[in-house]
This record gives C-alpha cells, sequence and structure tokens, in this order.
C-alpha cells in the first residue's frame, strides 16, 4: 500500500526526492506515510475522508497567517481527483512528542507549567478570535448551534446507551444535560473558530526545552463553543493545570461551567462512537465507568 501511495505522490511532484519513507499510523480517515524523516503525508481511505481533508486543508491555508504556533503547512497537495489513494496533502513535520499527562505532571516548576499555559492560551486565543461570521463567509463554514448538538447528543445518549447504564448514571446524565439546555450556561452562547480535539494527542512539545512546539489534527476544528477546546485540556490534564489555563483566557471565569459539562460527555461520547461504528473497544473504554 505504502508503494502505491509514493507512486502517487512522484506522479505529481516528479521533483522530489524520496530517499525513505514509512508509515506513521493508520488512523480511522486517513493512513499516513512519513516521507524522508522530515514530511507527512496524508491519505484518506474513503469519499468522505476526502471532502473532510479539502476542508481541513483550506482552513489550514486560512489561518496559517493567524496563527503564531507552528501547526501543518500543506506544501504538498493532490485534489484533481476524487479517488481514494491519490488524493493527499504533505506538511513538513513539526518536530516533538505529544504532551501526554504523565510527562506534565512530571513537571514541577511552576514557572514552567505557567510557560506551557501561555503557549496553550496564546494558541487558542489567537484561533478563537475568528468569528463565527468570518469563518462562515471566508471558509464556508456550517454554522454549527452547540444546543442543538448537545440535545441531539443527548437523545443519542438515552436511546442508544441508557440500556447499558445503571439507574444512578442515568439520573446523573438527565440532570446535567438538562441543567446545560435549560441553564443560563447555554444562553448568548457566542461561536467562535474552535480546534474540536485540542486534548494531549494533537499537543507536541519538546521535552529537552520544555516548551510546545505544535499543534496538529485540525480534522475536527469547525465553529463551536471555544469551551468545547478548554474542555480538551480539563479531560486531557486535569483540574489544577486547567484553572492555570483558563485563568489566563479573557473572561475564561464566564465558560468554565460549560468547559465542565462538555468535560463531562466526553466518556459518553466514546461510547456512542463505539456503539454506531461497531468498533468494540470504543464502547467498553466509554462506558466502563456507567455500568
Amino acid at each position: 500500500m505504502s508503494f502505491k501511495y509514493i507512486e502517487s505522490i512522484k506522479q505529481i511532484y516528479p521533483d522530489l526526492t524520496i530517499e525513505n519513507y514509512y508509515p506513521n499510523e493508520i488512523g480511522q480517515n486517513n493512513d499516513v506515510l512519513i516521507v524522508n524523516n522530515s514530511l507527512v503525508f496524508r491519505f484518506p481511505k474513503y469519499k468522505q475522508g476526502i471532502i473532510q481533508l479539502k476542508k481541513e486543508t483550506e482552513l489550514l491555508e486560512y489561518i496559517n497567517e493567524i496563527i503564531t504556533m507552528p501547526i501543518p503547512h500543506p506544501t504538498y497537495q493532490s485534489f484533481e481527483t476524487s479517488k481514494p489513494g491519490e488524493v493527499f496533502t504533505g506538511y513538513k513535520l513539526i518536530a516533538g512528542v505529544p504532551l501526554w499527562k504523565d510527562s506534565l505532571q512530571n513537571i514541577k516548576n511552576e514557572e514552567l507549567l505557567k510557560g506551557l499555559a501561555s503557549q496553550l492560551v496564546t494558541f487558542l486565543m489567537e484561533l478563537h478570535s475568528i468569528s463565527k461570521e468570518k469563518a462562515k463567509n471566508d471558509l464556508n463554514l456550517n454554522d454549527n448551534n452547540p444546543t442543538a448538538e448537545m440535545s441531539d447528543l443527548f437523545n443519542r445518549i438515552q436511546n442508544k446507551l441508557f440500556p447499558f447504564i445503571r439507574g444512578e448514571a442515568q439520573e446523573e446524565i438527565n440532570q446535567a444535560f438538562e441543567s446545560f439546555l435549560n441553564g443560563k450556561a447555554a444562553l448568548n452562547l457566542k461561536t467562535v473558530l474552535i480546534h474540536g480535539d485540542f486534548g494531549a494527542s494533537n499537543i507536541l512539545w519538546k521535552p529537552k526545552s520544555r516548551s510546545i512546539s505544535g499543534i496538529i489534527d485540525f480534522g475536527g476544528s469547525g465553529i463551536g463553543d471555544p469551551a468545547y477546546d478548554f474542555a480538551g485540556i480539563l479531560s486531557s490534564y486535569g483540574e489544577k493545570f486547567f484553572d492555570m489555563c483558563i485563568g489566563r483566557y479573557p473572561n475564561g471565569n464566564e465558560i468554565s461551567e460549560r468547559v465542565k459539562f462538555y468535560k463531562s460527555t466526553f466518556a459518553l461520547q466514546e461510547a456512542l462512537h463505539g456503539i454506531e461504528n461497531n468498533d468494540q473497544q470504543a464502547f467498553e473504554n466509554g462506558i466502563k465507568d456507567y455500568r
């Protein structure tokens, strides 16, 4: 399979000398190749993945001038066809490794932690500065309504997951969703451009310099509630680091309640993904604390 992908790259970019390559990961929607130890090429497996990659590429090109943090910049592109295996994007590999929770917890220096928090919040402030109107007009993005999305999620959880969830946990879920959907937190909710999957696996850092080196995977980006990105931080790193971040964000205290609600839905979303896509592992991971 990798060889077929290399042939597709050579066909579009005959001047690119390819010395070595290896598969990096087998994702749900894309196969990923590392070329010359310095370039990342992504090949969508399905037609839907092609549409998604095209949108993501347009978004990355648009925010490239706005975001100061290193992000993927798709220098190599092939969208002339809509055939899986021939469509791809390629960008310069961003140095660094994911900032896992263990790595963060091993940092005892408060100033270093504050520095990491500042870097992440600066990135989010830059991204969130792109208003719903700009994102709709310039990127032709759908105007997602977080309240409607959460209402739909609630219905799917009740219909598909409640048969597997103990009664007491069902009551807690009902209370959390009803409180969000009917409460003040969701009123006057101002949507902006968000990352959409702002967790540890997509935040890269350099352990030696103890600094964030880049943000990757904008496949879930779109118009949404800025609190959703902070829910990724809370879920990945816990309360203490989240407090450090939200305290640096303008009017951060106003979105804290929504952050905690979104975070509480993540395991249920994983279980739902499992049941809707026949992924037993995802279902088990998500449902285990609710049985």
